[in-house]
């Protein structure tokens, strides 16, 4: 199960950062150019507009063209800031000592009562981490799926765009009754403005929510770094990175 969950998280790492497959470099649709990426910038915040200090709108990763590397860029900050946003809201309910109620493991050992989120992710079993991580290596293979009906973020595609459970891009194996970003479909009645507005104000959000988590963690890890959490969160010594100290590879083979 380790071994399988390495190696998944293996693969659907390479897969993010690899180019997407093309058959033709001037089949490749304009995804975004700096000028786009200006106006966006104003739409998002007025007074900041425009901020650039590594000229990242002028950069080409890998070999791809620019249009490519700033369409990777943008699904790159929409999908770090949706994980920040869970973070910040699940590091707030940790640390208010809320949890579910029923047992966390068939054998009927709880949650943990630890409300130092960093040190309540020490508490778990590193079975149950790498359960956790064998489902994010899934998320990240979907995500980077690409067919005629579903396009890459790389060759045309909506940044930030995730693949459809259900549909698409071939649908799922077997039956999935819901759907990962719109579960219920509550945007299906929402106009064009509407799901606009919506898209900028999600950029917005998890900017600030991947500033608040490093804050938060900043301050726990080095106490005085972030004065104004100074007091309100708890230090931390632990090892967030534990699961990795260990050659789960090797194990099956005596390494």
């Amino acid at each position: 199960m380790k071994s399988t969950a390495v190696l998944l998280s293996l693969a659907a790492s390479a897969a993010a950062f690899a180019p997407a497959p093309s058959n033709s470099r001037a089949s490749v649709a304009v995804q975004e150019t700096k000028a786009d990426l200006q106006a966006l910038a104003k739409d998002l915040n007025p007074v900041l507009g425009f901020y650039d200090p590594l000229n990242l709108a002028e950069a080409s990763f890998w070999g791809t063209t620019n249009e490519e590397t700033i369409g990777f860029l943008r699904h790159s900050e929409i999908k770090h800031g949706r994980i920040a946003m869970f973070a910040f809201v699940g590091y707030i309910v940790h640390a208010n000592g809320i949890k579910f109620p029923w047992a966390m493991q068939m054998d009927g050992t709880p949650f943990p009562s630890e409300t130092n989120p960093p040190a309540l992710w020490d508490a778990i079993s590193n079975d149950a981490k790498w359960q956790i991580f064998s489902l994010i290596a899934f998320l990240e293979f979907w995500s980077e799926l690409s067919t005629p009906e579903h396009k890459h973020y790389m060759r045309g595609g909506k940044p930030g765009d995730f693949p459809d459970f259900v549909s698409g891009p071939n649908g799922i194996p077997h039956p999935v009754p819901f759907n990962y970003y719109d579960p219920f479909k509550l945007s299906k009645n929402k106009s064009a403005e509407s799901k606009a507005r919506g898209l900028k104000a999600e950029i917005n959000n998890g900017r600030l929510a991947m500033i608040g988590i490093l804050g938060f963690l900043t301050e726990q890890t080095t106490p005085g770094s972030v004065p104004l959490l100074s007091g309100i969160v708890k230090p931390y010594a632990g090892e967030v990175m534990a699961p990795f100290n260990e050659n789960y590879l090797g194990m099956p083979f005596g390494l």
